[in-house]
């Protein structure tokens, strides 16, 4: 059974004396400082950390189960800036009052993303042990593929005046999985999205049952005329056989559309019910403009499980 659907949607040196007891001064003071500093880089990421006041035993990334090595994101994507073990608070009651701020900036210095206070709704503080805290990212819209972008993560603390600081130079991609064909349509963005799990299709599966869109986001290129367009819209699906599950030429049929609605989101949906199916499974979307020659095609492969 299928159900289907569409929506308009640095070298130092150290100066050495005479003296020894100028160099114990010089050694005491970098060693106090290193108490109340920490700085910390991970070669593989390029996610740096700077602590004053503040520390933490472990700053990495994840996908919000394992570890991730990588700073190059899918549209769509969401990641973790995980900061275990953090220590330095001054507490109430054994409670902590972290304060964690998030900034996003593109290469061009526009800010994409701005969070003041992740924590505002921990009122009361916190008794975490481990003080295990996290940053989730998802890189979706106002970012964009093909942009680099660098985050900032600050947490402070809220009785207290230690901070922790980390950044990250990240890009972000489109899914390499899905073929993109055009003649005079564009759009900024492509992607799969599991309504279920509320997050875009990055790995080329999904499961029965499960609401699969195609998105295009930021369509150019249509006829307008007094703020209309009329599109046709055509659905493909078909298993590893070549066995036909879909075939529909034209889901919009006569209907016209507005030109701002288009623009912001086309989503064509799919849903494959039952238990076996010849993988992988072909999906293909094909949007053209009835009132000219323009046209754009997506396509891709889904492993149904």
């Amino acid at each position: 059974m299928l159900i289907k659907s569409f929506s308009l949607m640095k070298t130092s040196s150290l100066f050495i004396s005479l003296r020894v007891r100028l160099i114990a001064i010089i050694l005491f003071t970098l060693c106090s400082l290193g108490k109340a500093q920490s700085v910390g880089k991970d070669l593989e990421t390029g996610l740096t950390s700077r602590g004053t006041g503040l520390s933490c035993d472990l700053v990495y990334l994840s996908d919000g189960v394992d570890e991730i090595k990588r700073n190059t994101f899918i549209y769509g994507e969401t990641y973790y800036v995980n900061f275990d073990g953090m220590d330095g608070f001054v507490r109430e009651d054994r409670r902590a009052f972290p304060d964690m701020q998030l900034l996003i900036v593109s290469d061009q210095g526009d800010t994409a993303l701005l969070m003041r206070d992740m924590y505002a709704d921990y009122e009361e503080g916190i008794d975490f042990d481990p003080m295990d805290l996290y940053a989730e990212v998802t890189v979706a819209n106002p970012i964009h593929s093909g942009t680099n972008y660098t985050l900032h993560v600050h947490i402070g603390d809220k009785k207290g005046v230690g901070t922790f600081r980390t950044s990250l130079d990240f890009s972000v991609v489109r899914d390499e999985r899905i073929v993109l064909e055009s003649s005079d349509l564009s759009c900024r963005e492509v992607y799969l999205f599991s309504l279920e799990d509320g997050h875009t299709i990055t790995d080329g599966s999904c499961g029965f049952n499960e609401t699969v869109y195609f998105l295009f986001e930021g369509l150019e290129g249509f006829s307008v005329s007094s703020g209309q367009v009329q599109l046709g819209l055509s659905m493909l699906v078909r298993d590893a056989e070549g066995n036909i599950i879909l075939d529909e030429a034209d889901l919009f049929g006569d209907a016209r559309q507005n030109y701002e609605d288009v623009h912001q989101q086309i989503a064509s949906s799919l849903i494959l019910t039952g238990t076996q199916i010849a993988n992988p499974v072909h999906y293909e979307v094909r949007i053209w403009d009835k009132q000219g020659q323009a046209w754009i095609n997506a396509a891709t492969e889904l492993v149904v499980e």
